[in-house]
């Protein structure tokens, strides 16, 4: 009876599931394999090669992209980690506050962000810091980082929190702990793996981040993913080919670290 709802018995399943494969990753496949081309051209293959590589770090535009980088990483950072913090807070809020009255409504303002298509929210950022008067820069790239990132942080901080049982608060409260003591000691602690897998998923996606990065940056500020895209206008060069392979391989590695994180704690 199991078989009959079975998308993988299905006539056709495994075609279509290689072809939507293929449509994803061949693209980035192709760039990570021209990125190790020995010749200049970006359609001539003329042998292996480490040489764009290390044209990134010593070229004539290796300072632009360490500055691009310098900065996302800070911003990166600096953003998942206060955006990881206001979700734990939030999620100790909406799910152990107990019941109140506009716990809906803020669950629905966390998760708004996730909703909402990008470019509506780099538009809305960019008029309110106009709005207001904020001059653009770094800064303003941080607060629109920070903004967007917490509902990313704030899904597997909940996902943890929802599987660990009221009780073990009570049980250290009857205990004589109060609530903040039983936070910090017994949920705080159970809480961790849900906490990395949500700092390291915050920390790629403003690492990545380009559309909302494009709007609020101010004059003569890049990250990578900018400073990729105004190399890119001026034609396509072998080695925006190498930093867009390591800063793939930097995602995968940390997705990859965040489903590690959330994988070994489902399974304790």
């Amino acid at each position: 009876m199991a078989a009959k709802y079975d998308l993988r018995v299905f006539p056709g399943f495994r075609a279509v599931t290689l072809f939507c494969l293929a449509i994803l990753y061949a693209p980035l496949v192709i760039v990570t394999i021209y990125s190790f081309n020995a010749s200049p051209s970006i359609t001539n293959w003329d042998g292996v090669s480490l040489r764009w590589y290390v044209d990134v770090f010593t070229g004539p535009d290796s300072e632009k992209f360490k500055y691009a980088a310098r900065n996302s990483f800070i911003i990166a950072i600096i953003a998942a980690t206060v955006a990881t913090c206001i979700a734990t807070l939030a999620a100790t809020a909406i799910l152990r506050g107990g019941r109140f009255r506009l716990r809906t409504v803020s669950f629905g303002l966390v998760s708004l962000p996730l909703m909402v298509p990008e470019i509506v929210t780099a538009v809305a950022t960019l008029i309110f810091f106009n709005a207001i008067g904020f001059d653009r820069g770094l800064l303003t790239i941080l607060l629109a980082h920070i903004a967007f990132c917490i509902p990313f942080a704030y899904l597997p901080i909940s996902a943890r929190m929802q599987g660990i049982e009221a009780t073990y608060e009570q049980a250290a409260m009857d205990l004589y702990a109060t609530r903040t003591l039983a936070f910090r000691r017994v949920l705080l602690p159970l809480m961790t793996p849900g906490i990395v897998s949500g700092f390291l998923l915050a920390f790629i996606v403003s690492l990545d981040d380009f559309i909302i990065t494009n709007f609020v940056k101010g004059a003569g500020v890049e990250t990578l993913p900018t400073a990729i895209f105004g190399a890119v206008k001026q034609g396509i060069k072998p080695n925006i080919m190498a930093i867009s392979t390591m800063l793939l391989g930097i995602s995968v590695v940390m997705v990859t670290l965040s489903w590690l994180v959330s994988r070994r704690d489902a399974t304790k």
